[in-house]
């Protein structure tokens, strides 16, 4: 009789996990997309209005390399006081903010 009783509990809880909901929660992917596509050339290739810019808004800084997109927009890696810092700019010499960056 205990045999029996056994074997009826295991055989009951073995149906049972096939009846457990299968919780997976549908996959969401999130795609950034990150603006890789500058070239870098040389800084005597940038335009005079942006080395003017540059001149006029940070007086103490040196552009150290310059990078273009597609889109005539400007990359510039400036060193001011031994610090380096990434600046966006149009080709009009307009500071950019980088999410406006294309």
């Amino acid at each position: 009789m205990k045999k029996l009783v056994l074997s009826i509990a295991i055989l009951a809880s073995g149906v049972s996990t096939y009846a457990i909901t299968n919780n997976v929660s549908p996959e969401t992917s999130i795609n950034i997309l990150m603006n890789e596509e500058f070239t870098e050339i040389s800084v005597e290739e940038l335009p005079s209005a942006i080395t003017a810019s540059v001149q006029k808004d940070f007086p103490t800084a040196t552009v150290s390399k310059a990078f273009v997109n597609a889109s005539g927009q400007y990359k510039l890696e400036l060193t001011v006081d031994g610090n380096a810092n990434t600046i966006y700019a149009d080709k009009e010499g307009n500071w950019l903010e980088e999410s406006a960056v294309k």
